[in-house]
């Protein structure tokens, strides 16, 4: 088997200390839960397995948490209108799913993972988006780690650490046994998770109104309006980078048109759920959301299986975090065994967790969710049109890796592209922390991720078609 990461490897003893680290033992079948040894290297034709429908669980159940929740509260606080917002979300979200679901298609091409593939457009330069992706995975285990950790300390009594503590623990567990696990929970919570917040809609359609008046006007409105867009699009693009690394044990065979489906519903069709649900109830989802979950239910047997729900729900998504951050971190070169990797995300997620819960919860999170993915738009417009580029150059033949490698891309291009994408992109932020010039000219309306994707776009799709010529 091709080792393209050992490649650089100095002698024979390097190169085999790297295939014991990237390769290794890997699921064999559905139910095999097993710990998953093996790390970035691709996975062999003959040891795929699946269908292109489990990528509908595994993209819908991490999305029920109460981080989607809290984040669909923002356009009521911003001053918009239900409807609005509604509006705003589903636009947000659809535009932030496409991409996270094309990515997805590349798994069963390929074998390997979103972050070992960006290694075809940035060579070495892959360092950087892969560092990034490895600190947003803990960034998001203390987004969503905040949530589930409240509602079991809530559940059990127990003081705020000790739950998040709890929570950290069960899901880096899962990381570390990996792939197969996490396909098998989704596919359990996807019915469990919908149930539980089916009965918390129809308990909050009885017990909150939503907002049905703006406070915001003109010109305000309007940027409330692309305010909420944005941060929706940023929840459903934060999935891109991780997005093949649920595939990639799928056969070739698998049919890329339902793979998209699959991820677009999956993705698209929770995270609007789960934010709608906010919406509504954003005068009972507070900065203490588990504790309104258990008021809304009204306490007592209801009250406890609502907490047991966003516990669990927490755990379907952090346990992906810490999985896809484990190959992030072993694709920028640090030579852990993906087990390790993935227990080491779950770890660090602990104090930012709790220096979140300490102040202001509401801009701290905000802050947090919007600033982990302004990268991810430009990195996807790189990847995005590198594969374009060996797509045609391939003629419609099946996707050879080892050959993609050997015509690697210079890593200069690409970095430069990604780098320059962000820069442009400062001006249109707009965030607790910062404001830029454009953003604050426009009411606060947050562009960055657009104009982040357009900016890498097109500096770097001249270079790369002058390299292909």
């Amino acid at each position: 088997m091709s080792l393209p990461y050992a490649r650089d490897a100095r002698d024979g003893a390097a190169v085999a200390e790297a295939r014991g680290v990237f390769d290794g033992r890997m699921p064999t079948a559905p139910g095999d839960l097993r710990v998953e040894a093996r790390g970035i290297a691709p996975v062999p034709e003959d040891a795929r397995y699946g269908g292109p429908r489990r990528l509908f669980t595994v993209w819908f159940a991490p999305n029920l948490t109460m981080t989607g929740v809290f984040t669909g509260t923002v356009g009521a606080a911003l001053g918009l209108d239900f409807g609005t917002a509604l509006l705003a979300v589903v636009l947000g979200t659809l535009l932030g799913a496409v991409p996270t679901a094309y990515l997805g298609t590349w798994g069963s091409q390929t074998g390997a993972g979103q972050l070992p593939l960006a290694r075809l457009a940035f060579g070495r330069g892959v360092v950087l988006p892969g560092a990034l992706q490895w600190l947003s995975s803990i960034a998001w285990d203390a987004l969503i780690g905040l949530f589930g950790g409240d509602a079991l300390a809530q559940l059990f009594g127990w003081p705020f650490w000790l739950g998040v503590l709890v929570m950290l623990a069960a899901q880096g567990a899962l990381g570390v046994i990996g792939y197969e696990a996490i396909h098998r929970l989704q596919t359990v919570m996807t019915f469990a998770l919908a149930a539980a917040f089916a009965v918390l809609a129809v308990k909050l359609a009885h017990g909150a109104q939503p907002t049905t008046a703006a406070s915001a006007h003109g010109a305000d409105r309007a940027g409330a309006f692309v305010l909420t867009c944005t941060v929706a699009l940023s929840l459903a693009l934060s999935w891109a980078p991780y997005a093949s690394d649920f595939s990639r044990y799928l056969p070739r065979t698998a049919s890329r048109g339902r793979m998209f489906w699959c991820t677009l519903l999956g993705v698209g069709t929770s995270f609007v759920a789960v934010q709608a649900l906010g919406l509504w109830g954003a005068a009972q989802f507070t900065d203490q959301t588990a504790r309104g979950v258990d008021r809304l239910l009204g306490g007592g047997a209801l009250g406890a299986f609502g907490l047991l729900a966003v516990a669990l729900a927490a755990l379907c998504s952090n346990a992906m975090n810490d999985y896809s951050g484990s190959l992030a971190l072993q694709t920028v070169g640090v030579r852990l065994p993906r087990p390790v990797a993935a227990a080491l995300a779950a770890v660090l997620g602990f104090p930012l967790v709790l220096w979140m819960h300490a102040a202001d919860t509401t801009a701290r999170f905000q802050n947090v969710l919007l600033f982990v993915g302004y990268w991810i738009p430009g990195f996807v417009a790189i990847v995005t049109v590198d594969w374009l580029a060996r797509a045609r150059a391939r003629d419609g033949r099946p996707v050879d890796l080892a050959a993609e490698e050997a015509a690697r891309a210079p890593w200069w291009p690409a970095l430069v592209a990604f780098v320059a994408g962000f820069a442009v992109a400062v001006p249109f932020m707009s965030t607790g922390l910062y404001v830029g010039p454009v953003a604050r000219a426009l009411h606060g309306a947050d562009l960055a991720y657009p104009v982040a994707f357009l900016a890498a776009l097109l500096l770097y799709a001249p270079l790369r078609v002058r390299r292909r010529v």
